[in-house]
């Protein structure tokens, strides 16, 4: 699961890189559908003045040997503090719903998937359309994913009823993974997203030194470009080892026409305690350049075509720390349940922010001299898997 943080007014809408390294070694059959299932999940972030927190519900049933139906819902009630909002604005609360329909199609060797997001709150609505194809081939040792999926967003700010800007989105995904030997598992994915529109947050707001009194400083609206194109390439790799363990690995790179340059690594363990329990655990390392436009503090107002602060647009760097356990049941004893498996994970995140700083840190600071801005956040994911 991918947990996006933005702030108001933003799309929180995550694309998901549909290639999944997810194969059990030893395993290797022709395509299959999803089980029939039903996944409640509650999840929760805490940290850098955000609490976000809220249930997800997703329902899957066959409809045949060759169709299966879908259906989600996932909430987030956000109550936000953070330091972009107490720098020009008040804490504030709101709440997005978000329902997904989906449908898969089993045809050979081959699985179909289309399906359809909407996600609503007060001053944002985002709607997607996607579709992606997926081929085995060699008996299962390779397999290819190509996925496409579209989306229209209309943007409205509260207190402004007159207020609507509109954002389109496309996105492409292409992924190859490839069984190398009876224990590993390699991965290739693809990934450019190309968005067109209003692609700012209306509430933002940049800050230049005051052109009368050099030692305070004033705020503007901030102003991106409408276009924007980003590319992101993964290698992923999988070995299973002989004591029901495995072990993974990912790199990430990732850069947009907006001048970000960013990185990831991570490296994960999972380890079967007995034929119920497991316990897993993962460190990941990201880091970015700044995009073109940004800037902590501009020199003076309207000094260039396009201003940004916003802290994500910034040089950073964060780590990322996860451990959680799964307890399955398989066989229950539970009428209709065929599977059980209950799980709780634990991320705790660290970001440190090389250009970005602190306006509301008591004390006398010179503009473009207070502390540069960092946090801690806890990521806390509960979940209940009933396969029937």
């Amino acid at each position: 699961m991918a947990v996006a943080v933005t702030e108001r007014g933003c799309p929180r809408l995550t694309w998901l890189v549909l290639p999944a390294l997810l194969v059990v070694a030893g395993q290797l059959s022709a395509a299959t559908l999803p089980v029939d299932n039903v996944d409640v999940l509650y999840h929760r972030y805490d940290g850098g003045g955000m609490v976000i927190d809220g249930p997800s519900v997703l329902v899957r049933k066959s409809a045949g040997s060759q169709v299966s139906v879908s259906g989600q819902y996932y909430v987030d009630s956000v109550s936000a503090a953070s330091v972009d909002v107490l720098a020009t604005a008040s804490p504030y609360q709101e709440e997005r719903t978000e329902y997904t329909f989906g449908v898969d199609y089993l045809h050979e060797d081959s699985i179909l998937s289309l399906g359809f997001t909407n996600s609503s709150e007060n001053d944002y609505e985002a709607n997607t359309v996607y579709f992606s194809v997926s081929q085995e081939f060699f008996g299962g040792m390779s397999t290819v994913t190509m996925g496409y999926a579209s989306g229209w967003d209309e943007v409205g700010r509260v207190g402004n009823d007159s207020f609507s800007e509109d954002a389109d989105r496309r996105n492409y995904q292409l992924g190859l993974s490839q069984v190398v030997t009876r224990n590993s598992l390699v991965g290739l994915d693809l990934e450019v997203v190309t968005d067109e529109g209003f692609l700012q947050n209306p509430y933002r707001q940049n800050r230049y030194i005051d052109p009368n009194d050099s030692t305070a400083f004033l705020y503007q609206p901030e102003r991106y470009p409408e276009t924007r194109t980003s590319t992101s390439v993964a290698f992923r790799a999988l070995y299973y080892l002989p004591y029901r363990a495995s072990i993974r690995g990912e790199y990430r790179y990732f850069s947009d026409t907006w001048g970000i340059d960013a990185h990831t690594i991570e490296l994960g363990y999972v380890h079967g305690l007995n034929e119920h329990w497991t316990l897993e655990g993962s460190i990941r390392y990201y880091s970015q350049s700044e995009a073109d436009f940004y800037s902590d503090l501009f020199p003076f107002e309207n000094s260039q075509t396009h201003l940004a602060r916003d802290k994500e647009l910034s040089s950073l760097s964060g780590t990322t720390l996860a451990a959680g356990a799964v307890y399955e049941w398989k066989q229950t004893s539970l009428p209709g349940i065929d599977r059980l498996q209950f799980s709780l994970l634990l991320d705790w995140l660290n970001f440190d922010y090389d250009n970005f700083r602190d306006v509301t840190v008591a004390g006398d600071f010179l503009p473009g001299e207070e502390p540069l801005y960092s946090f801690d956040a806890l990521v806390t994911r509960a979940s209940l898997i009933l396969e029937y």
